[in-house]
């Protein structure tokens, strides 16, 4: 188990790891050494809070499948373990920041003074624009 917050943990075997050849740095083994690090976690089978699954949807965005997998792609990193790690990382940030209820808005009054202000900018404003205005000649009679 790998423990995401004090209520919140994932198992290790709901994560699916494969490796291919990296595209960044290596040396002259890059073209032989699988050190890129694709990981897959099954957020529709995990468990995980149905708060925290929908909010971890919401973060992930493009990363997750149409199954329900979550995808992070690590290849930053010349080892396997490395970017292994880094990607493991990244899903424990991820599923922590889901963790995080989102502190609700209060609705709170426009200051006097705020008020005030925006009142007179609107003056101002339609005053410009009133100034602009054509208005035809008086003719004298």
């Amino acid at each position: 188990m790998i423990r995401i917050t004090s209520d919140v943990a994932i198992d290790e075997e709901a994560i699916d790891v494969s490796f291919t050849r990296s595209s960044g740095p290596g040396g002259q083994k890059v073209n032989k050494a699988a050190t890129a690090v694709q990981l897959r976690f099954d957020v529709a089978k995990a468990s995980l809070p149905e708060d925290v699954r929908q909010r971890l949807v919401d973060l992930a965005g493009d990363r997750i499948t149409k199954d329900g997998e979550l995808i992070i792609e690590a290849s930053n990193r010349r080892s396997q373990a490395r970017n292994r790690q880094e990607a493991l990382d990244r899903l424990v940030a991820l599923i922590r920041r889901a963790a995080k209820k989102p502190k609700r808005r209060r609705r709170t009054k426009p200051t006097a003074a705020s008020e005030r202000r925006r009142l007179e900018n609107k003056r101002r404003h339609s005053e410009k624009k009133r100034r602009r205005r054509y208005t035809p000649p008086h003719e004298a009679y």
